[in-house]
């Protein structure tokens, strides 16, 4: 398997546990909803049907958001090489090892650290189209790209 696969599927992987915590947190709170019955306190419980309902709202667009990497994931094509960095590049730089794919943090593959990062980010909108050998400043510090995968 290569690096790049190790790396997409480990972007899946944080893809997938989200989507399952979001999820349990949504049935947990459907689950609260039914279960609340009415209670002598009255508004007491209307506060609180409100609050579950405020945080199933929330849930549900985190979920969405979710959905929305998820596609994002799905674009990418990691057998795709190109001198220029692009969507599911690996990139070696003088400072750290990229993976422009999504958000999803370090990522340890073949014994090396990874950022696994959005094209949208601050350091990824500066690497997107760059070659080999180029140097980009990103926080007052010079990068420059060793390679790209």
């Amino acid at each position: 398997m290569t690096i790049k696969q190790q790396l997409y599927n480990k972007c899946l992987e944080f893809v997938e546990t989200r989507f399952q915590t979001i999820q349990n947190t949504i049935n947990e709170i459907q689950q609260s909803l039914t279960t609340e019955t009415k209670s002598s306190a009255g508004d007491k419980h209307e506060t609180g049907r409100a609050m579950l309902q405020l945080e199933r709202e929330k849930a549900g667009n985190q979920l969405a958001e979710i959905q929305k990497i998820k596609e994002a994931l799905s674009k990418i094509d990691i057998n795709n090489t190109s001198k220029k960095i692009s969507l599911g590049s690996l990139v070696y730089t003088s400072n750290a090892n990229y993976f422009i794919a999504i958000s999803a943090g370090k990522l340890m593959a073949n014994n090396e650290l990874f950022y696994a990062i959005s094209p949208s980010t601050p350091i990824a909108k500066l690497l997107l189209s760059k070659e080999v050998g180029d140097d980009i400043q990103f926080r007052e510090t010079s990068i420059i790209i060793i390679k790209i995968l």
